[in-house]
């Protein structure tokens, strides 16, 4: 297989295009949203443990606060660019848009490999990165939130050095902090309900069963473990997931939760009994109903999408289909309910908090759960809608939502200074 990527910014502006032109979106606004307002690039020293000092890179991009303050999460990675994380603040837009939540979009990152770095190494790092993002920062200016390799306790790193520079705890200025810091407890699989509910409603569309339906995970992390266990207790029948070791598979299903316990136990989903061993490329050829790519972009692509067997492919992951692959599977018929739609879950997660935060309020769980169900379904009406009115792909009509929704916002905005 052909395993040389897309770059994520050449991908985020064609599905731009591919929306304005639909649109017929005024030229100047076009213009606009191609580029984000701001991006900050940071250099960060840093004494690791070995007193040494090592300077990593770091940015924040901005690109729309037309319909209220930035947010998007922050990612540690060795692979982390400009580019990248250009195309995720760009997405983050999109979704935060389509899902109606008042956000803009960013994006945040540090080109590191947290697997090699100490605890205290990750907090050193964490509150140097904050403290150079300071001035973009603010509960009405930019919330960040976890993304890749971070978590709850490096939002409470940088929420401390925010309150720290102010003077006075601001809860509200992160989001995915640890409860006992004001941070939201579904959270953790707020990302994976909002999946399972877009991927209830598609069924309702294409008049399927959901009892006994097989599903494929590509991913165990937490969005794959949580969409699992959340899909298994509603009598799906989880018949594959991997994690990058590996993937097992059993046409009979397996029980997520024991397979998570074997996961504790051994770091990998691999070598699970009575199941067969698939790599992760396989996984996705299955013979299934839902396929759900849980874990990198660029999975699905023109060399492996006519080996797609399922019926529905619900984007979990960021881009884990390429353009040419969404091409391909419409071609096929097989029904893609788009990441800016199916994973917007999360960003909904972290709006309740932000909320609760700034009223000083809790919710219950149900309470929360009934909001966050009813964003989601109204979300996937929203785009279905579209999507039937213009016969048009689900992608398409999610990107001329949320685009429409945001040119809307700077159309009536207006220029200053014209």
């Amino acid at each position: 297989m052909n395993k040389a990527k897309p770059n994520p910014l050449d991908v985020a502006l064609h599905q731009l295009g591919i929306a304005a032109e639909h649109m017929n979106l005024d030229s100047g606004i076009h213009d606009v949203l191609k580029h984000p307002k701001r991006s900050l690039i940071v250099s960060l020293p840093v004494k690791m443990n070995d007193s040494t000092v090592k300077v990593f890179q770091g940015c924040r991009v901005q690109h729309s606060d037309a319909r209220g303050p930035f947010k998007g999460g922050i990612r540690y990675h060795p692979d982390v660019t400009l580019d990248e994380i250009t195309a995720l603040a760009m997405l983050m837009t999109w979704k935060c848009a389509v899902v109606d939540i008042p956000y803009g979009g960013a994006k945040g990152g540090v080109c590191c490999n947290p697997k090699e770095m100490s605890h205290n190494e990750l907090e050193r790092l964490t509150r140097r990165y904050a403290t150079m993002i300071s001035d973009l920062m603010g509960p009405y200016r930019d919330v960040p939130a976890p993304d890749v390799y971070t978590d709850e306790q490096v939002m409470a790193w940088i929420m401390d050095t925010y309150s720290l520079l102010k003077g006075y705890s601001v809860p509200e200025s992160v989001t995915g902090k640890p409860i006992i810091l004001g941070g939201f407890k579904q959270r953790e699989e707020a990302t994976s309900l909002g999946v399972a509910f877009c991927i209830r409603e598609a069924i309702k569309r294409l008049k399927m069963r959901s009892r006994d339906s097989t599903v494929a995970i590509q991913g165990f992390g937490s969005v794959g473990w949580n969409l699992a266990r959340i899909m298994y207790e509603q009598g799906y029948r989880i018949m594959a997931v991997s994690d990058s070791k590996g993937g097992i598979y059993d046409t009979k299903g397996i029980d997520p939760l024991k397979v998570f316990e074997h996961k504790g136990k051994t770091g990998s989903v691999v070598g699970y009994a009575n199941t067969r061993q698939v790599t992760n490329e396989e996984l996705l050829e299955l013979r299934c109903d839902i396929l759900v790519p849980a874990a990198l972009e660029n999975q699905i692509t023109r060399e492996n999408a006519n080996k797609v067997k399922a019926r529905i492919v619900a984007e979990a992951a960021n881009g884990p289909i390429t353009p040419q692959a969404d091409e391909l599977l419409n071609e096929k018929g097989v029904f893609v309910i788009p990441d800016i739609l199916d994973n917007s879950g999360g960003v909904t997660s972290s709006y309740f908090e932000w909320v609760q935060n700034l009223t000083r309020e809790r919710w219950n769980e149900r309470e929360a759960n009934r909001k966050l169900e009813t964003m989601m379904v109204k979300a996937f009406d929203d785009v279905c809608g579209i999507s039937k009115a213009k016969e048009i792909d689900m992608r398409t009509a999610a990107l001329i939502l949320g685009v429409g929704r945001v040119a809307e916002a700077i159309k009536t905005l207006g220029l200053w200074p014209s």
